[in-house]
Formats: structure tokens, sequence, C-alpha cells
């Protein structure tokens, strides 16, 4: 079982981790794509979207503990690169993919922009993968 202390400091580097790739990817590699969305209503402006940021950091303080437990609870005594890839992978096809499908699906979103939030979230999920097995890999034991 994972310690408390390496539990927490893991979630918190999550959350950190997790935000500022978020911020990389959609405020500012995907934000001309998002304000051209604007005029149409489909997105917020940065104005109407400020008041709702709480609700942002709540979603990564929910997402970076559940990805820290999730993997926690499923880890083995692989080498943790390839643990946190298949992770990674695993939860992009679970989250990432589905999800921008379905908003493809129900929105008039250009087909672009959901090509981009895939890849480019799913890469970011990938190094968040990778970076939660890192945090909690197991210590090597001498031969």
């Amino acid at each position: 079982m994972i310690e408390t202390r390496k539990f927490l400091l893991a979630w918190v580097a999550l959350f950190v981790a997790w935000m500022a790739g978020s911020f990389v990817v959609h405020g500012t590699m995907l934000s001309a794509d998002y304000n051209a969305l604007v005029a149409t209503k489909m997105f917020r402006s940065p104005e109407e979207a400020q008041p709702m940021f709480p609700f942002m950091l709540l979603a990564h303080v929910l997402l970076a503990g559940s990805l820290v437990w999730i993997y926690s609870r499923g880890r083995s005594e692989a080498p943790w690169p390839g643990q946190g890839l298949r992770f990674g992978v695993a939860v992009a096809l679970l989250t990432v993919v589905p999800t921008y499908l379905i908003y493809y699906a129900v929105q008039p979103m250009p087909a672009a922009l959901v090509v981009k939030q895939i890849v480019f979230d799913g890469v970011l999920i990938v190094l968040l993968g990778l970076l939660v097995a890192w945090m909690l890999r197991r210590p090597v034991s001498a031969p």
C-alpha cells in the first residue's frame, strides 16, 4: 500500500502538472480555435469564463486525485516506464478520445479542432501517466 505522504505528494504534483499542461494545450495551443467559436456561443468568452475558474480548479483536483488513486491500486512489479505509458494510453482511451468524439457528435465542433483536442490531450494524459508511475515507483531492490 502507498504511504499517505507519497500519495498526497503525487496528487499535488499531478494537479500542478495537469493544470499547467491544460493551460498549454487549451490556453495557448487551442486558444485561437476556441476564440473562433465564441461568436457561435459554443464557448464562453474569456470574460464570461473567468468566474467559472473555480470549477476548473475543482475538476483538476478531482482528476489528479482519481488518477493517482487508480494507478496506486493497479501498479505491479513491472518497470514503472512501461506501466506509466500503458496507464496513460488506457486513461486517454477511456476519457479523452470518447469525450471529444461525443462532443463532436452532439455539438457542431470543427473536425480539425476535435482531432487537435484528442491528440494534444491524449499526449498530456500519457505524460501524466508517466509522471504518476515515476512518483509511485517501487524502490529497486538490491541483487
